[in-house]
């Protein structure tokens, strides 16, 4: 059967179709099901390509891991005994989990995400953890259901892409991180232009493709937001990193206009930043 190309304008239609995916990948297990990822690559596999660390996967439940991710924040983030951390887009919970493990008992953790099963997933996982200091919140990230001010730290992998207004979602960052708050994300951005089917294609844009925006707009609306001292701390090709990892839904897109990874090679990137909420003039407030 020929695939068809799926296009939509709607930015609500682009979030329910979103929403959908990875209730569907929820309740697979994985993107396509429980040993493996929509490739075929385990998603332990993924993850440590990416950069976690064995250990910290090894402590996790069966099912926290679904190799979603583009990169591995929580390595930069620093957090300390005692923090209370937001993590955007927790998915089954494993970048929630390794953080409960780093700020204590003592400390906090809030996910957010706005699919159901999800939510499911990783209540169930964190009490199979004992991880009694974190909880699951559903809400969409153009909206947190959070306190302003009441954040030290926020991390996100590979989910801000997926969001049609980015621009909200830093304003939402900012608002609810304490002054001199901080962020580190590992996030997907362009260099340069992608086929236009493959910016259509709602498959690829629930597959982290084409819902990336330039790097030079990404970060200028991070700025924007009063979300300063912007570092780079990891740009790498992302299909280079992940080719094998593609959706399946994307490959066959691409194969059946004649496109390869190849064709996309050094455009789409797997960066990891760090921010922190400042001032207008750049100081911490």
């Amino acid at each position: 059967m020929t695939n068809q190309i799926r296009t939509t304008t709607s930015p609500e239609e682009l979030v329910a179709t979103v929403r959908d995916r990875y209730g569907k990948i929820a309740n697979a297990g994985s993107c396509c099901a429980p040993a493996t990822n929509c490739c075929g690559s385990s998603p332990v596999g993924l993850s440590t390509g990416l950069g976690y660390k064995a250990v910290d996967l090894d402590l996790l439940p069966e099912g926290a891991d679904l190799g979603l991710g583009c990169g591995a924040p929580l390595e930069y983030l620093e957090l300390q005994p005692g923090e209370t951390v937001v993590n955007l887009g927790s998915g089954a919970g494993i970048d929630a989990l390794i953080a409960a493990r780093a700020v204590g008992p003592e400390g906090r953790v809030i996910g957010v995400d706005m699919t159901p099963e999800m939510l499911a997933k990783a209540t169930t996982n964190a009490a199979s953890a004992g991880a009694h200091h974190v909880e699951f919140r559903e809400g969409r990230l153009e909206s947190l259901p959070i306190d302003d001010g009441a954040i030290d730290a926020i991390t996100s992998n590979c989910v801000i892409n997926l969001v049609p207004d980015k621009s909200k979602v830093f304003a939402e960052i900012a608002r609810v991180l304490k002054p001199g708050g901080r962020l580190v994300v590992s996030d997907v951005m362009l260099d340069g232009e992608l086929p236009e089917v493959i910016t259509k294609d709602v498959m690829a844009y629930v597959g982290c493709v084409s819902g990336a925006i330039q790097r030079d707009d990404y970060l200028a609306m991070l700025a924007g937001a009063g979300l300063d001292e912007i570092e780079i701390l990891k740009d790498v090709d992302f299909l280079a990193t992940v080719a094998d990892s593609l959706p399946k839904e994307v490959n066959a897109a691409m194969a059946e206009l004649g496109l390869t990874s190849r064709d996309l090679e050094g455009v789409v990137r797997s960066i990891t930043y760090r921010a922190r909420k400042t001032d207008i003039a750049g100081s911490q407030l």
